[in-house]
């Protein structure tokens, strides 16, 4: 039985994939800040599901937790770096700095730290890494600044990981998703509601169990199939067109 590691399973995107990935005969370690949710989600999801609790941020606490593992989860053969986050929609001139901190040190440092981490292991079961990434890392849009960024270095983070364990057997592949229903706009407004209801209120978008059907049919594709990178939106978003400032 494969063992997959996913990064932010307590909600959202990840606890689809979790969910996934257990219905096709994986077993899933799935990490997260939030204790509560995990062990809830630990009940439902059966044996086959290993909570570990720390925050991606914390590579002291991650250690740790992937230390204490049973010896059946410690060996993976998929890493899903989907923790990360959007912090605030101001424009770059009156933006909170420690707001663009916290997305660089979230979907960058961390996103990193634990892929160097757990390459050996993945060289060595010739496993494979997800990321997801957005389409936001394509295609700006005003008050995406610093979340963009993050986003487009994961993407060409995935590229260039693909490039240098060209040889291994190692698959890596980019998720870029667009408008996508979960918690994540309720965190990047600060929890209003009004504002992620007005985001996807008949947008028809988009939901956690569409990234993860992706993510579960990458992972299962024939050890020699690699998808590069793989960009989806709800039929209800476009690109968005030029912004022209004029003159009054």
């Amino acid at each position: 039985m494969k063992t997959a590691l996913i990064t932010g399973a307590s909600s959202g995107i990840g606890e689809a994939c979790a969910r996934a990935l257990l219905a096709a005969g994986w077993r899933v370690v799935g990490t997260g800040r939030r204790a509560d949710r995990l062990e809830e989600l630990a009940a439902k999801l059966g044996e086959n599901f290993c909570p570990a609790v720390f925050d991606v941020r914390d590579e002291a606490a991650r250690d740790a937790a992937l230390a204490a593992l049973p010896e059946a989860f410690r060996a993976f053969d998929l890493l899903v770096n989907n923790a990360g986050l959007a912090l605030g929609t101001a424009p770059a001139q009156s933006a909170d700095l420690d707001q663009w901190k916290t997305m660089i040190d979230t979907n960058v440092t961390a996103l990193v730290s634990i892929t160097h981490k757990l390459l050996p292991g993945l060289i060595e079961r010739k496993g494979a890494v997800i990321n997801i990434s957005s389409v936001a890392a394509t295609y700006p849009y005003s008050g995406g600044n610093v979340y963009g960024g993050t986003k487009a270095f994961v993407r060409q983070l995935s590229l260039g990981l693909r490039s240098d364990l060209a040889g291994t057997g190692v698959r890596v592949t980019s998720i870029e998703p667009g408008l996508v229903e979960t918690e994540f706009t309720l965190v990047r407004n600060g929890g209003n509601r009004e504002a992620n209801d007005a985001l996807y209120g008949g947008a028809n978008p988009l939901d956690g169990n569409d990234i993860a059907e992706a993510v579960c049919w990458i992972a299962n594709l024939p050890p020699h199939y690699n998808i590069n990178t793989i960009e989806m939106m709800p039929v209800s978003q476009s690109f968005a067109g030029f912004q022209v400032a004029r003159n009054s």
